[in-house]
């Protein structure tokens, strides 16, 4: 018990004085998986709104597929990645295997998968009276689903909070396609790993504890946008 407690005085006193190495760390942690979320939103966003208002052949089919990609298991979009980007893979040329470029492009296939179903499932969560009343309104096709798109507008930033959240925590994919090398590749993830293996539990808990706090910050933040998207009942 006295060591678990020392390791966590040291852990604390070590995030009140950071290290170089520390903040490097959490900064590539913030840059790789801020660049993925931005890019899966990019993508995603559009799609899911796409698959929410319009019927097309397929379309419940497509939405399994994603559904499904939802749960896809890290290191297996690892080992994918890992494959197309080796030496010998069909993007082998572009060199960016151990690099934060790969960790990126498997980060934001973790994330596309949540942004667009879990946007397209809000869209599709909308009153119809929305649509009903804009076209009784005489609006244009694009005003009618920029209004369900409005409407649905706190569940898609829960999309986006949620994909977020996934790829703050993950581990697997990009400790295979980054390769965990210091100053270069190291994120906080993998960091904690590393170190818990080698018994340096300071480091460790101290990246532990700034995880814990970036995500309660996002759970925090997804809490208040589902409170302001409630109605308010007048007494």
């Amino acid at each position: 018990m006295s060591s678990i407690l020392e390791g966590l005085s040291r852990a604390f006193s070590l995030i009140l004085h950071p290290t170089a190495e520390l903040l490097a760390i959490i900064v590539l942690s913030l840059k790789v998986s801020g660049s993925a979320l931005v890019v899966a939103t990019l993508l995603g966003l559009p799609l899911s709104a796409f698959f929410g208002l319009k019927k097309f052949p397929f379309k419940g089919l497509i939405i399994s597929v994603l559904n499904t990609f939802m749960g896809l298991p890290p290191v297996v979009v690892g080992l994918f990645v890992y494959l197309l980007l080796s030496r010998s893979g069909p993007l082998g040329f572009l060199a960016l295997l151990y690099t934060p470029s790969a960790m990126i492009i498997a980060q934001t296939i973790l994330a596309f998968p949540i942004v667009t179903s879990l946007g397209h499932s809000a869209i599709v969560s909308v009153d119809p009276l929305i649509r009903q009343a804009s076209m009784t309104l005489g609006a244009t096709s694009w005003q009618i689903s920029w209004a369900v798109i409005r409407e649905a507008r706190h569940g898609i930033i829960a999309a986006v909070i949620a994909a977020l959240g996934r790829v703050m925590a993950e581990v697997g994919a990009i400790l295979i396609v980054g390769g965990n090398i210091a100053g270069f590749t190291r994120v906080m993830t993998t960091t904690i790993a590393l170190e818990t293996d080698k018994g340096n539990f300071e480091l460790a808990l101290a990246l532990g504890i700034i995880l814990l706090s970036i995500s309660l910050i996002i759970n925090f933040g997804l809490h208040v946008l589902q409170k302001r998207g409630l109605p308010k009942v007048s007494s």
